[in-house]
């Protein structure tokens, strides 16, 4: 009998694909075939939070099909595992479709577009009780040629697949293996937990620190747009983690959500994922962190002291002993209206080119 953790793999394979695929409704239906009665859906902003198979057919798939009508889903990554008695099923990968009609107040443009989306769903007795749904947002608005934030540090552009070409994992995977790609990155985890951003050390105190123990020296780090994709760990620290550290200092994530239990009462921070499958492993958090924008840069936005939390996941590949490549969703769009900078609104005159009304 086939493993149940490979088993809900095919299942979302083919079930996504077929609410990804779906028009009228046939949406409605696919997703009542995957999902739980009551089902929880949450995902980047402006979609957010939502429950129930009619307000996820109505407010997520039904706008997607109407603007991009030709949609298809195509997996790079789709892993699984448990974590705290619950399975998951995960993956990265795009949406594909030819963009006919505004979507999300974003004007369409006749053109392919491609949606990178990360996903972890919960899977219990072969239906989808929540979905985590990180698409990149900022990335379509770039795509329909308009740039609302400062210019990205790394290079912005579609995600590769894995370089090992195995992203795709339907057959079963040696427990050990499993469980070390895991250590691995709570491993590495915890030398970016334990780092002190108030040392002042900056450049080189991160590129000196025992993060570098498990990066791989041609690791590449695979951000949102916003961001961008960097290449090794010195550009890793260039354009990325030293201006986000700058901003952010000794913020809490992951597991150090149990340092300020409060903050986790209130918004059920903290990973809610944490699995290996083979040499892949996945993160995750609603939110997974908590941090106190206190410096400059980030984003192009200067210090405004605010709180902010933020929903971020993060997939690994656990290549020659060590981590080779890292896609990281993370939900910007948010992040920037908690910093005072609502994208969708700032983009409305020129979403409109001009025209009265």
């Amino acid at each position: 009998m086939e493993d149940r953790h490979i088993l809900n793999k095919k299942l979302l394979r083919s079930g996504l694909s077929r609410i990804s695929e779906a028009s009228g409704d046939h949406i409605s239906h696919s997703i009542s075939e995957l999902y739980a009665p009551g089902a929880e859906w949450r995902g980047s902003h402006p979609l957010n939070e939502m429950s129930g198979a009619e307000a996820i057919a109505a407010r997520v798939w039904q706008p997607l099909a109407q603007s991009f009508p030709d949609l298809e889903r195509r997996d790079l990554i789709l892993v699984g595992g448990s974590f705290q008695g619950r399975d998951y099923v995960a993956a990265v990968g795009h949406y594909c479709g030819t963009f006919r009609r505004d979507w999300l107040t974003i004007p369409a443009t006749g053109r392919p577009v491609y949606i990178r989306y990360g996903e972890v769903h919960q899977v219990a007795d072969g239906r989808i009780v929540q979905s985590n749904c990180l698409w990149d947002i900022l990335d379509v608005i770039r795509q329909a040629g308009f740039w609302p934030i400062a210019p990205s540090l790394g290079t912005e552009g579609m995600w590769p697949a894995p370089i090992t070409a195995d992203g795709i994992v339907l057959t079963p995977q040696d427990p050990g293996i499993s469980a070390a790609s895991l250590a691995q990155t709570l491993a590495m985890h915890g030398t970016l937990g334990r780092y002190n951003d108030e040392d002042r050390a900056g450049r080189e105190g991160l590129l000196a620190m025992p993060q570098k123990e498990h990066w791989h020296p041609k690791m590449m780090w695979y951000g949102p747009s916003g961001i961008g994709t960097t290449r090794g760990l010195q550009g890793f620290v260039d354009y990325h983690q030293l201006p986000f550290r700058t901003a952010f200092p000794n913020r809490k994530g992951g597991g150090q959500w149990d340092e300020i239990a409060e903050l986790k009462a209130r918004h059920g921070g903290g990973h809610y994922i944490r699995i290996g499958d083979g040499s892949y492993s996945v993160t995750g958090g609603w939110p997974s962190v908590f941090a106190m924008h206190s410096g400059g840069g980030f984003l192009g936005v200067g210090p405004t002291g605010r709180p902010v939390t933020m929903r971020v996941m993060d997939f690994y590949l656990h290549h020659e002993g060590l981590i080779r490549e890292n896609w990281v969703p993370l939900d910007v769009l948010d992040l920037l209206n908690q910093m005072g900078v609502d994208v969708i609104a700032r983009m409305q005159s020129h979403f409109r080119r001009g025209q009265l009304g």
